[in-house]
């Protein structure tokens, strides 16, 4: 059963985000110089993970994060990203480039939560939902034929540097941990895939992975880490153990980790 190792981290800080505009899709807003900041230090954090396939929603702020993320490792500089529409934010129709407080007081008029709040134009939670759903779906598939087709020319076990870079960066802690074999050794990865993406489109992602595939957590993750959308550049990191014609078996490793950005929203 071949096992990946699935990265998701959150853009950048824009300045859209830090004034509370919603973007959506239809507002394609840069970096701001603090979100060039944490995507090069969420990079230098990660430069010694290896990574083997690399994606990206097809928005400013995912591209110009995921080239600061890779631009800092020793191993994935010249990787080519792979841009999907299918990890663009959710679409917010009527709101987008309105402050988060009229989308707010739309949601109150119509007697519902804020996050469950579907704006004229906009997408619903199921349909976000459906479109990660897809993607994750894909990524198993791709993983899946690209084992069959190594195991056929090279047979036997995978190397450890896949996992053993992880586990360096993730180690055991209140967080969770990689789930180590008696040498110390993680199992054997056959990829390690980096995704950046987005706030709401992530907490769809995650609902999903939780919900419907019974992800497994770490026992100290808490109720308030499950339910926030994941800061700008925080890190989700998964296992997924995939087979064909069966669900997959996940593992959480970390969700919305921020500790590598300790000080830098705050420069000038």
């Amino acid at each position: 059963m071949p096992r990946f190792a699935l990265t998701i981290i959150r853009h950048g800080e824009t300045r859209f985000n830090k004034e509370k505009i919603i973007q959506g899709q239809g507002v394609d807003e840069p970096l701001s110089e603090t979100g060039f900041r944490q995507a090069a230090t969420t990079g230098r954090f990660l430069n010694n993970v290896q990574f083997t396939h690399a994606f990206s929603s097809d928005l400013t702020r995912t591209k110009q994060t995921i080239h600061g993320i890779l631009e800092q490792s020793r191993f994935c500089k010249d990787m080519t990203v792979k841009y999907d529409s299918r990890l663009r934010e959710r679409k917010y129709g009527v709101v987008e480039g309105k402050p988060l407080s009229e989308m707010r007081a739309m949601a109150k008029a119509a007697g519902e939560e804020c996050p469950m709040f579907t704006p004229p134009g906009g997408e619903t939670l199921e349909q976000v939902k459906t479109r990660a759903k897809d993607f994750f779906n894909c990524i198993c598939q791709l993983i899946l034929g690209e084992t069959g087709q190594r195991e056929s020319i090279f047979p036997g076990a995978p190397g450890s540097r896949l996992e053993s870079c992880l586990a360096e960066v993730f180690p055991v802690g209140k967080r969770g941990s990689l789930e180590l074999c008696p040498d110390g050794s993680a199992p054997g990865l056959v990829a390690s895939i980096l995704v950046v993406s987005h706030g709401a489109y992530m907490r769809s992602l995650f609902g999903y992975l939780l919900s419907d595939l019974k992800c497994s957590l770490p026992a100290a993750l808490g109720k308030l880490e499950l339910s926030s959308v994941t800061p700008n550049t925080g890190i989700s990191v998964f296992f997924v153990d995939c087979e064909e014609g069966c669900e997959p078996a996940i593992q959480c490793i970390c969700m919305n980790f921020h500790e590598h950005l300790n000080g830098v929203t705050e420069q000038h």
